[in-house]
Parts: structure tokens; C-alpha cells; sequence
């Protein structure tokens, strides 16, 4: 089963939005181990932060970034988001009901 990883790489001029691709068991989310693989195929040399397991911090301090955070596992389960305008196109064209 495929999960897209979505992180942040921290830069010192802002931050920058990338995305992985960690192949996984059905059910089961990425291990450590797995992202830090990504995150060497990626070339980023990483090791993940002692408080938060979601935040890595680079293994040489002359790297251009000082942290990389995993903001989304996306593990293509379906997420509700509420669209307001075919909300409001429906509400338009669907007959509105009287009191009786």
C-alpha cells in the first residue's frame, strides 16, 4: 500500500512544502526506519528528534535547513471536506420545502 508523506523542510529564508513515497502494509503507517530511508533518497541526512517523533533534525550542522517536520501520512483513506459552493448550488436547485 502506497503513503504519500507530506513534510515541511525548514529553511532559514521560509519553509518548503515537498512530498515522499513510502510503500507500507495494508493498515499499517510507516515506521521510523522507513522515513528516514525516504528522507536519504531524498539526500536529506536526518535523525528524528528525541521529543517529537514527527520532527528531524539534520546529522550535519552545515546543512541549508535546520528541520524537517511530517505534517500529513496520507495512506489514501478518504477525508471529508465540506465544498460550500456545491453546497450552495444545490440549496439553489433543490425545492425548497414549505410548513404545512
Amino acid at each position: 500500500m502506497e503513503c504519500i508523506v507530506r513534510f515541511t523542510v525548514n529553511h532559514a529564508e521560509g519553509p518548503k512544502k515537498l512530498r515522499g513515497l513510502i510503500f507500507v502494509d495494508e493498515g499499517k503507517a510507516p515506521s521510523t526506519d522507513q522515513l528516514l530511508d525516504m528522507f536519504r533518497d531524498l539526500e536529506y541526512e536526518v535523525v528524528p528528534d528525541e521529543q517529537d517523533e514527527l520532527l528531524f533534525k539534520p546529522v550535519n550542522s552545515n546543512e541549508t535547513y535546520h528541520s524537517i517536520r511530517v505534517n500529513e501520512l496520507d495512506m489514501g483513506q478518504e477525508k471529508y471536506t465540506e465544498d460550500r459552493n456545491l453546497k450552495a448550488i444545490l440549496n439553489n436547485l433543490l425545492p425548497k420545502q414549505r410548513g404545512l
